[in-house]
């Protein structure tokens, strides 16, 4: 084996990311594109032995260069938004990134995973449909699935069969695909008002009395049907609770509830409101249900208005922590 003495910058680079390796903090490769990547594996299959002289010399070299660093930028335009956050209008990232889109710059898929449902959903019913199986390949998982069951069902069927074509395809051929979706997904216009209206009106009506919400309802269904249902999918009331919510997720809930408060909303007295009460008491342990419990019989005799407040606040802290991320409700079945 031949000890290697002299060596070109790659090589240095190659010699840094072994060392990094041994540690295993060489995640950060992740980061680097495909060419990169690929030259560094080249030059490490190329190379044997260093004697710890330059294995030396090239650490204190990094070591120099990291410390004459003053400041770092991402190098991209979505490290750049994401570290800019909230400093930036809405109006200029969305021009950003339209004009990354048409440059073509950067990884396009991230970005097409982050496109909102509308968007998303406008693509997977107007492209192509190998696009839009390579589309769902690339998607997450659920959110995959939540397209594609939305989908006519012939388009379905369709983009279910271009699915086994998208096996083959190359890294190249995917990049160009994403970049063409996402371009096709930054040509469409952008609604004035982003939340869709049967999403607006849903959020509304769930902070609504009871009787007042099943009014609209009712005028709704005789004026516009399919608004009505959908808006219908749209409302999360406090009876929706064990439908929509995952046993684990209650313990989580209640820690973002003041205690005078969900006693009341347990004290709810309609059958279905009872019912999501009992589904909240039987998630937790048996030493805390036994307390709430307790706590609801010293309640004596309340307002139906009171219990109908502190329902409408459980169902808030619900919304707070599901936009948050924190928990995940479960979707509406369509109704037979």
């Amino acid at each position: 084996m031949t000890i290697q003495t002299g060596l070109n910058q790659r090589q240095k680079a190659a010699v840094i990311v072994r060392l990094l390796l041994d540690d295993d903090q060489a995640s950060g490769l992740s980061r680097l594109d495909s060419e990169s990547q690929t030259l560094l594996a080249e030059e490490m299959a190329g190379m044997e032995l260093i004697d710890r002289q330059t294995r030396d010399a090239i650490i204190t070299e990094f070591c120099d260069r990291l410390e004459s660093v003053g400041v770092t930028f991402p190098g991209d335009l979505d490290g750049t938004l994401a570290m800019l956050g909230a400093q930036l209008s809405e109006d200029s990232t969305d021009r950003l990134r339209r004009r990354a889109a048409v440059s073509g710059r950067g990884d396009p898929w991230p970005r097409i995973a982050a496109l909102p449902a509308p968007a998303i959903t406008a693509l997977a019913n107007t492209e192509a449909v190998e696009m839009v199986a390579l589309m769902l390949s690339k998607l997450p998982v659920e959110r995959a699935s939540e397209l594609f069951v939305a989908l006519p069902r012939e388009r379905a069927r369709a983009v279910a069969q271009a699915m086994s074509m998208t096996a083959g395809v190359t890294p190249e051929s995917l990049n160009r695909v994403g970049l063409i979706l996402l371009q096709a997904a930054e040509a469409l216009p952008r609604p004035a008002i982003p939340t869709p209206a049967t999403d607006r009106m849903g959020a509304i009506l769930n902070f609504a009395t009871a009787d007042l919400r099943d009014d609209v309802l009712s005028s709704l269904d005789s004026h516009d049907a399919d608004f009505a249902g959908n808006v219908r999918k749209a409302i999360f009331i406090f009876a929706h609770i064990p439908a929509r919510v995952l046993p684990r997720d209650i313990p989580r809930i209640i820690r973002e509830v003041e205690q005078p408060v969900l006693v009341r909303a347990l004290a709810a007295q309609g059958e279905a409101e009872a019912a999501a009460a009992e589904f909240i008491l039987s998630n937790l342990s048996q030493r805390m249900a036994d307390g709430l419990r307790e706590e609801r019989n010293d309640l004596g005799k309340l307002r139906a208005s009171d219990i109908e407040e502190a329902m409408n606040e459980v169902v808030a802290a619900i919304r707070r922590l599901e936009e948050a991320g924190e928990i995940t409700l479960i979707l509406p079945q369509d109704e037979d």
